[in-house]
């Protein structure tokens, strides 16, 4: 019975990725930043927009352009230069902690050895450090090394969760793990640009447009409604 069950949500899942690359495209994440970058990237984006943590990342690295002068810089110095996201005093703190403990583990700011890392072990080992957890794991290794971890944001979950593919009562962190087992490996990429812009344009938290919609068929939420 669960192996039928997973066989249908595999089914579903490639149905529902070919269909948004059909009409979104098929999206490649190119010229990805290295990965201390897109983790501090990543970090400033917690509860705040895109425009402004990609305010805050270019100021930081203006006003103190290396990530060791970072890492030895006061929270009060990182604060003022990420002062335009949201929680920045706290980020400052995160930021500062994260990269002495990459430094301290690693001897150096460096995570290529995350590269070739079997994949739950690489995951444990972004999300054992202070701050990072499995969504900003997931970015860090999807873009940065390109490797098929789906990060789950609040549109991805409630896309997912509407469509049927991972049950209603699933948390945001259990859905990494279940959307992972079911996702084509080659449909990460693609899904991860989609599900987001879908959830933006048409599957909105608050009047969603069933009635434009072209994964209706598909759907378990238009469906019940």
């Amino acid at each position: 019975m669960i192996e039928d069950s997973l066989k249908r949500a595999l089914r579903k899942a490639t149905s529902v990725c070919r269909v948004l690359i059909r009409m979104y495209g098929d999206i490649i994440h190119e010229n990805p930043l290295p990965p201390i970058d897109e983790l501090v990237l990543t970090i400033l984006s917690q509860h705040t927009s895109d425009i402004n943590a990609g305010r805050a990342f270019r100021q930081l690295k203006e006003d103190i352009p290396n990530w060791y002068d970072v890492m030895n810089a006061s929270e009060a110095e990182i604060a003022r230069s990420i002062s335009s996201c949201g929680l920045f005093r706290l980020k400052a703190k995160r930021i500062k902690a994260t990269l002495s403990e990459i430094n301290r583990r690693v001897g150096e700011l460096d995570l290529s050895l995350l590269e070739n890392m079997d994949l739950d072990d690489a995951k444990e080992w972004l999300t054992s450090l202070h701050g990072v957890g499995p969504k900003t794991a997931a970015i860090v290794l999807l873009f940065s090394f390109g490797r098929p971890v789906l990060p789950v944001d609040t549109h991805v979950w409630r896309v997912s969760k509407r469509l049927g593919l991972i049950p209603e009562s699933t948390s945001r962190e259990k859905a990494h793990r279940l959307l992972e087992t079911i996702i084509p490996s080659d449909c990460v990429f693609s899904l991860n640009h989609n599900l987001v812009r879908h959830g933006r344009e048409v599957c909105r938290a608050r009047g969603p447009l069933c009635s434009k919609c072209f994964l209706q068929r598909v759907c378990d939420y238009f469906l019940r409604h």
